[in-house]
């Protein structure tokens, strides 16, 4: 097919067009995207903010290291399982199953500190220790619909559109990454003390699971599932399914989990940087329609502002460069997406600094944060090449099979990176990282392959 056949038909250069092309997928595939919607808002409302409810609750950075650490653990073994467990069941009970569970989870966030510090056995437990045991629960719906989702978007779309399909659904996805945080950042204003505040969040995030969870299971037609086929074989075909993972996806493999080691190195201490180190707020007042209102962000609330400035300049970004990448490739879109992971975390570290002669802290944070927001761009594209050179029905367990081989070695990112945070110097740990994400970058750049619907 050539490029022109390739970006014929209607233009999707905007995030509205990707609403309009979501509004219209099948009815079940729109009720589990609006469940992966409720629990995204959930989930991003609490996540990005844990590692700052952890130090409150006496946690150090090392620590917060481990947590990162015990995260991608989660993220490396819950998709297979996930993937079993909804064979078996049928994806209506798996979904409800899921929810239920995650729900829990943010529950248990919302409990800890009023469970406090604890003996067992002469051991005593630290009240941050049951953030652990929360995640365990509340990331069961995250990981478990990975496959599913990157299966369903491969099955109903043409070849040399994948990007634009997968624009569709990470735009409407996305959505919550951005009302998510700044949900929390106004619910964390409510109350000066933080492990009060956050506590909003939680509660919050309780109901919206709880209401994604019932949603899914009235609405979700079950009739076509099927229950009981597809049984696992166990690790022998783990092993299979490596064997035969396409020969393009290596070098894509290669590089990107060496970007996503380098993030994971950081990624649980960006918003302590803003609420530690920089420890800044916003404090102004703001003139609308000749009403004065007064402005007083604290640290932890600026960050959850910060996080929507990046999600806005994703959601603008993302289906533009998906439209862009029929024109010039998946290849040099998904590159710049590696770039900006790679970059980022000296530009947080050091970029405020750099600016200061020029702009205050926070516009500088907020500049940041918007170059941030760029790493999304390639998403799409990054998706369709992952899937793109699966065969037809086989995208689900292909994707299954990348992410649990680049999640697993991505494992032990976040402790190192705890480590160079709390031993070293948090300058150390972010450089570090962006010298390992630059080089994985590099590395895609003169290995990767482009997907031949784009070529």
């Amino acid at each position: 097919m050539s490029k022109d056949q390739a970006t014929a038909g209607p233009e999707e250069t905007s995030p509205l067009e990707a609403f309009r092309q979501f509004f219209a997928l099948e009815r079940d595939v729109l009720v589990v995207s609006l469940a992966m919607f409720a629990f995204s808002l959930g989930f991003q409302m609490t996540n990005r903010f844990l590692p700052e409810y952890m130090v409150a609750l006496g946690a150090s950075g090392f620590v917060v290291g481990l947590f990162g650490t015990f995260g991608n653990v989660i993220s490396a073994l819950y998709p297979y399982p996930g993937g079993a467990i909804s064979d078996r069941i049928g994806s209506r009970y798996a979904l409800t199953l899921f929810g239920l569970v995650s729900t829990v989870g943010f529950a248990v966030w919302l409990v800890a500190p009023n469970v406090g510090a604890v003996t067992v056995a002469g051991v005593r437990i630290e009240p941050w220790v049951w953030i652990f045991v929360g995640l365990v629960l509340a990331q069961a719906w995250k990981s478990f619909g990975l496959g599913a989702t990157f299966a369903v978007v491969k099955q109903a779309t043409d070849p040399s559109r994948l990007a634009a399909g997968f624009a569709s659904t990470e735009t409407f996805r996305r959505t919550a990454f951005l009302i998510g945080p700044v949900l929390a950042a106004v619910l964390i204003g409510l109350h000066p003390a933080f492990t009060v505040s956050f506590r909003y969040v939680l509660a919050v995030a309780v109901v919206f699971g709880v209401v994604g969870t019932v949603a899914q299971h009235v609405l979700y037609d079950a009739s076509g599932d099927s229950v009981g086929g597809g049984r696992f074989e166990g690790v022998d075909q783990i092993r299979r399914d490596l064997r035969e993972m396409p020969d393009s996806l290596r070098p894509l493999l290669i590089g990107d989990t060496l970007v996503r080691f380098a993030n994971g190195m950081v990624y649980v201490f960006f918003v302590l940087v803003v609420t530690r180190i920089f420890s800044v707020g916003l404090e102004t007042t703001v003139a609308v329609g000749g009403f004065a209102y007064a402005v007083d962000l604290s640290p932890q609330a600026f960050f959850g502002y910060l996080l929507g400035v990046e999600m806005v300049v994703a959601l603008l970004t993302m289906a533009p460069a998906a439209k862009l990448a029929e024109r010039v490739g998946l290849k040099p879109v998904v590159a710049l997406g590696f770039f900006v992971y790679g970059a980022f975390p000296v530009v947080l570290v050091y970029g405020p600094d750099l600016l200061s002669p020029v702009v205050s802290t926070q516009a500088a944070l907020v500049l940041v944060f918007a170059f941030s927001g760029l790493r999304f761009a390639g998403l799409p594209s990054h998706k369709a090449l992952i899937v793109g050179p699966a065969e037809r029905g086989a995208g689900g367990r292909v994707t299954g099979t990348y992410y649990l081989l680049r999640n697993t070695i991505v494992i032990p990112s976040a402790a190192i990176g705890g480590y160079l945070w709390d031993f070293v110097s948090p300058e150390v740990a972010f450089t570090v990282a962006a010298v390992i994400g630059i080089i994985g970058t590099g590395y895609f750049l003169v290995f990767g392959e482009e997907f031949e619907a784009y070529a």
